[in-house]
């Protein structure tokens, strides 16, 4: 069984598929910036999952899109004494510092256990990327003295795929809140801009991580053949049901002590009251990301295959509580201007 270290090794010795022009300017940055939020598919007709068009188009999005200048490009802004508390007072650092940790070992996993040379590119590029995420995120704490948690020992996994599918569905839930948390941080002015235009591309490649895990799940579902269709959905059934039973167990306070503070019982609703004056109802928060869910996704092809779960559960939930909505000054969440 391969060990954590020989994951880590194969994801720094993975070659991003571009090399950053020299030398960088504004103009580059920008360039490739805009090519990351936007792509658009030359292949003629539909892009039905599970054919070969599908496949290698989604692979192809991956590589295209891919910005070899920022994240990488970072120029940590200076904070004022108040902006530097509410920074480092967020309750989001280890659990975003571990979980691009984990994530990027898990993928490379999953990677090295497929045959299809495009697929593993795409999913190994994924993997690559998590791993600067995880650099960005861990040169920001140690830019402003943030104390982090120890990191959890990684244990390579007995069933990648298993892994590969818990972190998948996990960063569909985790990104459509931060999507609408980002946002909401930026219309308060809970960050400085510099530091909202440093981690913006952050979120957006993580808009485009779930882009690819959406649509390698559907190429996976409809290339099985129907028996094993039926195992796969039993088995996708039981990866939600093991995200549900640790998100529950999560809101319970169970563990409590010093580690539950790396998975915080109430991490969205903390983190939405920290980034905002006041309260800020559910629904707000749930409309906010859906309208930046939908907004980051509608620069790709629109025959790729979205992620609708996690959506469809939001639109629900308005419809569900729009009788009970209570009258109340709403949060300042509109658009600046």
């Amino acid at each position: 069984m391969l060990q954590s270290d020989d994951l880590l090794a194969s994801v720094l010795a993975f070659d991003p598929p571009k090399e950053p022009i020299e030398p960088v300017t504004s103009a580059t940055i920008e360039a490739a910036d805009r090519s990351m939020r936007f792509w658009t598919s030359a292949h003629a007709g539909s892009l039905e999952p599970g054919s070969d068009a599908h496949k290698r188009e989604v692979c192809r999005m991956f590589r295209e899109t891919f910005n070899p200048y920022r994240p990488s490009v970072i120029a940590w802004p200076k904070l004022g004494p108040e902006e530097a508390r509410r920074v480092t007072s967020l309750p989001i650092w280890d659990i975003a510092v571990h979980t691009e940790g984990r994530a990027r070992l898990r993928f490379a996993a999953y990677a090295r256990t497929i045959a299809d040379p495009e697929i593993r590119g795409a999913i190994m590029l994924n993997a690559w990327e998590e791993h600067r995420h995880k650099e960005v995120l861990a040169k920001l704490v140690e830019a402003y003295a943030i104390p982090l948690a120890p990191e959890p020992t990684f244990e390579a996994p007995r069933d990648p795929e298993w892994v590969y599918l818990i972190t998948g569905f996990s960063e569909c839930i985790d990104s459509f809140f931060a999507f609408g948390l980002f946002e909401l941080a930026r219309r308060s002015g809970f960050f400085p801009k510099e530091l909202v235009e440093t981690f913006e591309p952050v979120v957006q490649e993580e808009c485009r991580h779930i882009l690819l895990f959406a649509n390698w799940l559907a190429w996976h579902r409809a290339s099985l053949p129907w028996w094993r269709r039926f195992q796969f959905e039993a088995r996708v059934a039981a990866v939600w049901f093991a995200i549900a039973r640790e998100r529950i167990g999560l809101a319970r306070g169970i563990g409590g002590g010093v580690k539950n503070k790396q998975a915080d019982s109430n991490f969205t609703a903390n983190s939405a009251s920290a980034v905002t004056e006041g309260n800020i109802e559910i629904r707000d928060l749930l409309t906010l990301s859906l309208e930046e869910n939908d907004r980051r996704f509608s620069g790709y092809d629109a025959r790729l295959v979205r992620p609708t779960t996690v959506p469809a559960l939001a639109r629900i939930a308005l419809f569900v509580t729009r009788p009970w909505a209570r009258r109340k000054p709403r949060a300042n969440i509109q658009p600046e201007g």
